[in-house]
């Protein structure tokens, strides 16, 4: 059974390495690890999820494939459930981005993985946390799905603590901004936010300065 990713899954399975094993966090119905084993990228899969229902999709999906030998299907919240000798690569992906920082913080050995992450929402607090907790920020796009962006990028700990501005959580390393829409979205938002009394004139100024530079 030939599996089509959506535009979002298909950018946090291209930035899996040849040859790991995976941990899908949040796996929804396990198409990304049935994707990447059927594919010949990964050796192997731990998919879990908080929510038994899009689990047992998932072990549908998996048996459809005949591959039980090679994905492990676990109840879990986070990588509560799983060890560290069991994955290389960890995607957590279709979670607020707070949620996703808190998954991060929670996990003991997070530093020695390579991780792909997704915020469906905020992904300025999950980048807040991999520059304070020594993780460099490695690929980082936007991507337009349907009538949605989001933000895919993925990260390794380095041990480096550098002083990071309000910008830096809100574009990262991202060098592409083609995708205008999405940074006019994220305009209007911050302007909103300042009628509120916040302070993003940092922010939107840069924001504003790569989309002339991109323009030029």
């Amino acid at each position: 059974m030939m599996i089509k990713l959506s535009n979002r899954l298909q950018a946090c399975a291209d930035f899996v390495r040849q040859g790991t094993r995976l941990a899908d966090i949040g796996c929804d119905h396990g198409y990304v690890p049935v994707y990447l084993l059927s594919n010949g990228r990964i050796n192997s899969a731990i998919a879990a999820d908080i929510n038994e229902g899009p689990l047992s999709s998932c072990r549908q999906l998996v048996e459809k494939n005949n591959l039980q030998g090679k994905i492990n299907c676990v109840l879990s919240n986070g990588l509560e459930k799983i060890s560290e000798n069991e994955i290389d690569d960890i995607i957590i992906a279709g979670m607020g981005g707070e949620l996703i920082a808190e998954i991060l913080g929670k996990c003991s050995y997070i530093q020695k993985k390579h991780l792909i992450l997704n915020p469906m929402t905020h992904p300025e607090p999950v980048r807040r946390w991999l520059y304070d907790n020594g993780f460099e920020i490695q690929n980082d796009i936007i991507v337009s799905d349907g009538r949605h962006f989001y933000s895919v990028f993925d990260a390794y700990y380095t041990g480096k603590f550098e002083i990071k501005s309000e910008a830096d959580y809100y574009l990262g390393n991202i060098t592409d901004f083609s995708q205008r829409e999405y940074f006019q979205h994220l305009l209007n938002y911050l302007r909103n936010r300042e009628k509120g009394g916040e302070d993003f004139t940092e922010v939107i100024s840069s924001i504003e300065s790569r989309l002339n530079d991109d323009n030029s």
